[in-house]
């Protein structure tokens, strides 16, 4: 799979929905892309998208939260000539015939929308406004969503049945506050495609500024990080930005730390380090690889030094 800007990554979470969604992609199996507002769910359904068989055909975009009103079902579905419209209209399921239906921010749809969403997803059906006959449509569905849609079908705002009908393939898409060993990835890439857009050189980031960035909770994800990325270029070029430069939102705190300050008696080196890795297990809950990330390590070194210590996880 050809990796967009915001899959460059070193996070061993997101290698692995990458892996499934180059799985996936190979498929027709309609595809739940989960995440933060931000966080990459258009792009990774572009790619699935590229990387499959309909790649020739279109991708169709659609904004559910637009999918409103009396037009709704004729937007989506399309409609007969003669209800209300000189032309019949294929809608943009007609549209995406051949290819791949993508239903962003599915959540926003009306539940009257939903309901008749699921003759297309169980028999590839699509019925007209003005029709009586539903008709074979050839389309791939991926449907992307910010919210918990398990907790919007308990709360009655979103059904049931269509839920578990889109939840085959679900695939969930970390916050980049989850991705902090990406961050110099994305800063890098980001901030050489601003600066050669605006004609500058690339400024560099001092170590205290990029240590700031991966401790930024960074609301808004990738979006801020682009639009951090586009300021220093135009304000810093060729310069070495320093954490007092970094234009940080409200909202997104810098999380600081007092730093460890060594006991006059001296430490047990070897029984802080135990002690530390327990706590990031527990704190993690036994998963290895967020444990290891919160303490710095590589899988395989925490892997290392649980056998060195004997512990158990």
């Amino acid at each position: 799979m050809s990796i967009p800007s915001p899959f460059l990554t070193r996070t061993p979470e997101l290698q692995s929905v990458l892996r499934a969604a180059t799985l996936v992609a190979q498929t027709d199996v309609p595809v739940l892309v989960q995440g933060e507002r931000g966080s990459g769910k258009a792009q990774l359904a572009y790619t699935i998208h590229q990387e499959s068989p309909r790649r020739q055909a279109a991708l169709v975009n659609v904004k559910c939260a637009t999918l409103q009103g009396e037009m709704a079902e004729s937007t989506l579905f399309g409609h007969l000539a003669g209800v209300g419209h000189e032309k019949a209209h294929g809608g943009l399921i007609g549209q995406a015939v051949g290819g791949t239906l993508f239903l962003d921010e599915v959540e926003a749809l009306p539940l009257e929308l939903q309901a008749k969403l699921l003759p297309l997803l169980e028999q590839g059906l699509a019925t007209p406004v003005g029709s009586t006959q539903p008709h074979r449509v050839d389309v791939r569905l991926i449907i992307s969503s910010h919210v918990d849609l398990a907790r919007r079908v308990a709360d009655g705002r979103f059904r049931e049945d269509l839920f578990y009908r889109i939840n085959m393939a679900p695939l969930t898409l970390l916050p980049l506050r989850d991705r902090p060993a990406d961050i110099p990835l994305l800063v890098k890439q980001h901030l050489a495609t601003a600066a050669q857009q605006f004609d500058q050189k690339t400024p560099r980031l001092a170590r205290n500024a990029m240590q700031a960035l991966k401790q930024y909770n960074w609301p808004g994800n990738m979006q801020a990080l682009q639009n951090l990325c586009t300021q220093l270029a135009i304000y810093h070029g060729d310069r070495t930005v320093e954490v007092e430069d970094l234009p940080l939102q409200q909202g997104g705190e810098v999380v600081r730390e007092d730093p460890f300050v060594l006991p006059h008696g001296g430490v047990d080196l070897a029984n802080l380090e135990r002690e530390l890795i327990e706590q990031a297990l527990s704190r993690c809950t036994g998963n290895k690889s967020k444990a290891a990330r919160l303490l710095g390590l590589t899988r395989d070194t925490l892997l290392y030094r649980l056998k060195k210590y004997a512990i158990e996880a």
